[in-house]
């Protein structure tokens, strides 16, 4: 057999040492004795893991010692092998057979693998609200562990990943780049005309292409772009189709750039023609609010503190906006590049702490109409640190 090539490591493993020593501290908190970790996300922060397999059953499993299981496919032990930190014997995967199968199920391979490990008691952790993590496996788990108390541990790993460290904030940077460049292609290339497939295309080959001077390229977003126009655009996450764009209709861009799977997410609006005044009213206010809450944005303050600086300035100038002005982002997996814990709005009094990074996210979603500027930033004992460079204002082409 040839020897194992792995791919270079992410991160060093005293950095995935000290992870898996907060999410430990953090099931001690709870009682748990046993962590099980289906969020890819959260698989990845924990072991390196990186695959498109999140179709299938899979999750990481923490034990009270010693490195985190991977337990998945057993197609996908290879990638397995070549991607995580921990030795091959920490890596399990079950037999093809029980992929999309009607007579058995995943989770029934993994309750009979815990309980030759002797790890079928006590209390354990499921992330029970999250995407990966189907009604059907949590059944088949608790009708497999009867020994063992099922508890909901959703997000518990999520908020250990909430302060970067220097190297994620690195790989951060460099998804910043990447998304000033996919929207100066965008400014560059927009017109009268062009069908928005075509435009993607644009943006695509911006977010991914090898870079010479930076020396890289982009991964794959959590997210496919958002571009609603018009009266589409009163709608927040519409994609796109093979229309022409027209005059006098405003677009805004929602997109981010993506390097190592760490999202930097940033949104501008061009319009093509002639603004309305009742836009550009509400982008002076947009503008206004996003630095009253900029100035909030620092450690020692809240989620809370950036919400009301924001909302208070459109509050003055009449404009309503019912849902939430940001949230964490980081690292991520389709569908989402949000991190799933605090949010910037009223009532949320998560503190604010250095190295952690938001999503500024002031998009107005009107009658028939919609506009996004929006920021990522990182939360510093001062000003916060804005990822990307780019104007804030609308652009307007004839």
């Amino acid at each position: 057999m040839p020897e194992l090539q792995r791919t270079p490591e992410r991160f060093s493993t005293e950095e995935y040492e000290e992870r898996l020593r907060k999410t430990r501290a953090s099931m001690a908190r709870l009682g748990l004795d046993l962590l099980i970790v289906s969020d890819p996300s959260n698989m990845a922060w924990l072991t390196g893991y990186d695959g498109w397999s999140f179709y299938v059953h899979q999750c990481v499993i923490v034990g009270p010692d010693g490195p985190p299981i991977w337990y998945g496919r057993g197609i996908d032990a290879p990638g397995a092998l070549r991607t995580v930190w921990m030795t091959d014997d920490h890596i399990i995967g079950y037999p093809d057979y029980y992929v999309m199968s009607v007579e058995r199920h995943p989770m029934d391979y993994l309750w009979a693998t815990l309980a030759d490990r002797g790890w079928h008691r006590g209390f354990i952790g499921v992330e029970m609200d999250n995407y990966w993590y189907s009604a059907k496996a949590h059944e088949r788990l608790v009708h497999g562990l009867p020994e063992a108390q099922i508890l909901d541990a959703t997000g518990l790993v999520n908020w250990q990943r909430a302060v970067k460290t220097p190297k994620e904030l690195s790989y951060m940077r460099r998804a910043a780049r990447i998304v000033e460049r996919m929207h100066r292609r965008i400014a560059d290339r927009i017109e009268v005309g062009m069908r928005k497939c075509d435009l993607v295309a644009e943006i695509y080959d911006a977010g991914l292409r090898y870079d010479e001077w930076s020396g890289h390229g982009g991964d794959y977003p959590a997210i496919v772009p958002m571009l609603p126009s018009g009266p589409d655009a009163a709608a927040a996450h519409l994609t796109w189709d093979d229309q022409p764009l027209k005059i006098n209709e405003g677009t805004f861009f929602e997109i981010a750039g993506c390097y190592q799977r760490y999202h930097v997410p940033l949104s501008r609006t061009i319009f093509l023609g002639k603004p309305p005044q009742e836009m550009l009213d509400a982008e002076k206010a947009v503008l206004e609010g996003m630095e009253a809450g900029l100035g909030a944005a620092r450690a020692g303050n809240t989620c809370e503190d950036i919400a009301n600086a924001f909302f208070t300035v459109l509050d003055r100038y009449g404009i309503v906006k019912d849902n939430r002005t940001g949230y964490p982002i980081g690292l991520s997996y389709p569908p989402d590049w949000g991190e799933r814990t605090m949010s910037l709005r009223r009532g949320d009094r998560s503190e604010l702490k250095p190295g952690m990074t938001f999503h500024f996210m002031t998009g107005l979603w009107m009658e028939d109409w919609g506009y996004e500027t929006t920021e990522s930033i990182v939360i510093t004992e001062r000003e916060p640190e804005l990822l990307c460079n780019m104007p804030r204002r609308m652009l307007v082409k004839s």
